[in-house]
């Protein structure tokens, strides 16, 4: 079922670069950032009333949100550079960069968190990199 949602996140991840893109035309992309977090926030609490998740609260550790808080600070940061890159540049250029996360995350994730680097792993993220250049070159 993860697959399912992983696709599903890339399928509506492309469509938020497409339209952000025509919709970012003539706007500040800081404003526009704004407007979208506020969208986002929005249907997050809604799941979250929706699922009746919210009593969850109180059991959240200090370690959790101390990573949670972080988490959405680099999520902020991303949103505003992707945003900028996205109103100056080509959506055909600026995604297939901002995709190198993939990349950066399975280093990050070996680093950090001990995840398994496989050869597969490592002949990925090579693909990826030389993909990547290929199609903003």
């Amino acid at each position: 079922m993860w697959f399912v949602f992983a696709l599903l996140s890339a399928i509506f991840a492309a469509l938020t670069s497409i339209l952000a893109k025509i919709g970012i035309d003539g706007v500040n992309s800081n404003l526009a950032t704004a407007i979208r977090t506020v969208v986002v926030v929005i249907m997050a609490w809604g799941m979250v009333f929706l699922t009746n998740a919210q009593h969850g609260i109180s059991e959240i550790s200090k370690k959790s949100w101390i990573f949670l808080i972080l988490s959405g600070l680099a999520t902020g940061v991303s949103w505003l550079c992707y945003y900028h890159a996205l109103q100056i540049g080509e959506a055909s250029k600026v995604v297939p960069i901002d995709k190198l996360s993939v990349v950066i995350t399975l280093i990050l994730a070996f680093t950090f968190l001990h995840e398994e680097f496989t050869a597969k792993s490592v002949i990925g993220c090579i693909l990826i990199g030389i993909g990547t250049l290929v199609m903003v070159l």
